[in-house]
């Protein structure tokens, strides 16, 4: 059994956004893989378009943060746990 079983990735398109109080924000406000990981969370890109990958189990709260910052799009939540026993994820 996984210990975070969504996968969830995601874009975020606004103004003067910065992918460090993005990143800093989900790290420590959602229970998530943490930075000493190899599946941590990646938040990259420039003040207009972040791309959002994160595992956890409450990927709700990453949308419901992101879209409170800029435009959500190209979202994905994964489900690991189904995709191990080879079903759709």
């Amino acid at each position: 059994m996984l210990e975070y079983r969504f996968d969830t990735q995601l874009l975020i398109d606004g103004e003067n956004l910065s992918e460090d109080e993005i990143h800093d924000y989900i790290q420590n406000n959602i229970e998530g893989a943490d930075a000493n990981r190899l599946d941590c969370l990646i938040a990259a890109g420039d003040d207009e378009l972040i791309k959002i990958h994160f595992h956890t189990n409450t990927p709700w709260k990453v949308l419901e943060y992101c879209a409170s910052v800029g435009d959500i799009f190209d979202v994905v939540v994964e489900n690991m746990e189904r995709q191990e026993h080879g079903l759709k994820g």
